[in-house]
């Protein structure tokens, strides 16, 4: 062999990532200390090692908010909430002397002839705002031809 091709061959540490030559020159150097100082500041960033006021400390902030506001527009967290049917009526809801709660609900909604499918009616509009309730009374509230107005409700949780 040629003692000048010998000089030239590299050989392979398998404990080291890179291959390193036996003879050192600038040009095969300069790869490795650019590499190694690329690997430096990755390591540095994901350790979170620079200090406050650095322009460093200020990117990753800068990446952290940026993924913090700009991530829902590109990610479904599934978050949502539930879409509800809206009431077919007003509901106003007013809070009475005796722990009980008043409701006012336009009189329009209710269809039903007798005390008790008024009462159930009644009860499918006031139970989807204030949970579990029993009608302790109401009161109807006519127009001058004799059809209901307004309905007020005075209600107990139960």
């Amino acid at each position: 062999m040629n003692p000048d091709c010998k000089s030239e061959e590299q050989q392979i540490d398998f404990h080291r990532s890179e291959p390193s030559a036996t003879n050192t020159s600038a040009a095969s150097a300069e790869p490795r200390v650019f590499m190694t100082g690329i690997w430096r500041t990755l390591r540095d960033y994901i350790l979170w090692s620079y200090e406050r006021g650095t322009i460093q400390y200020d990117v990753m902030v800068t990446l952290i908010l940026l993924f913090i506001f700009l991530s829902p527009f590109w990610i479904n967290f599934k978050d949502k909430p539930v879409q509800r049917d809206s009431h077919r009526t007003e509901v106003v809801v007013v809070a009475g002397e005796a722990g009980e709660l008043i409701f006012q609900i336009d009189g329009s909604t209710i269809r039903g002839k007798d005390d008790e499918e008024v009462r159930a009616e009644l009860l499918q509009i006031i139970e989807p705002i204030s949970g579990k309730v029993s009608i302790t009374r109401y009161e109807t509230g006519h127009e001058q031809s004799g059809q209901a107005r307004t309905y007020k409700v005075w209600v107990r949780k139960q």
